[in-house]
């Protein structure tokens, strides 16, 4: 790994904190997007699977298209996450070291996340209007990585993996209650962009430490 573009990227994640609750601008984009495409130059860099690099870079581009806050730059950012999530599967299945059937060892995680993903939807289905189709798709895809994550090995350093693979899942479902769930002025509101943001951020650098 090279420290200092790990450094950079993570100037411009806590330069991005405070402004994660601001409207959007140029600088806001630049920070959130760079915070996460300097971990995919660190991955290609340091020639960690080609894989890691593509989901790191689909993130970035999810980030871009996030920051805008628009409907239509919120779809496509669903789109960008959706097949970064795709690539963090085929990565965690097809690492020489993982064997799917580890994750029939660890049912209670299986059926833990199937049921959240079950409650998400049942919640989300009715308030999620026009973006309902995206918003229903996205669950699986996401549970779908906390779940694949399992058929990695533990003790060693992809056991970075594991928990990365859940706080991403984290602020992803805080993220949708945010938008969809909690009503306007709601108190929590106050929070939740932070948590999400430190949440996402430490996902993300922690899949890069397992992986490189």
């Amino acid at each position: 790994m090279m420290p200092f573009l790990f450094f950079g990227a993570a100037a411009c994640a806590l330069a991005y904190l405070p402004r994660t609750a601001r409207p959007a601008s140029l600088l806001r984009t630049v920070l959130k997007t760079g915070s996460v495409a300097l971990l995919a130059l660190i991955a290609w860099q340091s020639g960690a699977p080609l894989l890691l690099t593509g989901a790191l870079g689909l993130c970035a581009l999810g980030d871009a298209l996030l920051s805008r806050e628009t409907d239509s730059t919120f779809m496509a950012g669903i789109g960008a996450f959706a097949a970064g999530h795709i690539a963090y599967i085929a990565l965690f299945l097809s690492h020489p070291a993982s064997d799917p059937a580890r994750i029939a060892t660890q049912p209670g995680v299986v059926v833990a996340l199937v049921l959240l993903g079950v409650v998400m939807a049942i919640l989300l289905a009715p308030r999620a209007g026009e973006l309902r189709g995206p918003v229903l798709a996205y669950i699986p895809i996401i549970l779908g990585m906390g779940i694949t994550v399992l058929a990695l090995p533990k003790d060693s350093p992809l056991d970075w993996a594991f928990p990365a693979a859940l706080a991403f899942i984290a602020s992803d479902l805080i993220l949708a209650a945010e938008k969809f769930l909690l009503p306007y002025g709601h108190p929590a509101l106050r929070l939740t962009p932070y948590l999400i943001w430190t949440l996402y951020w430490g996902a993300q650098a922690g899949l890069l430490l397992a992986f490189s």
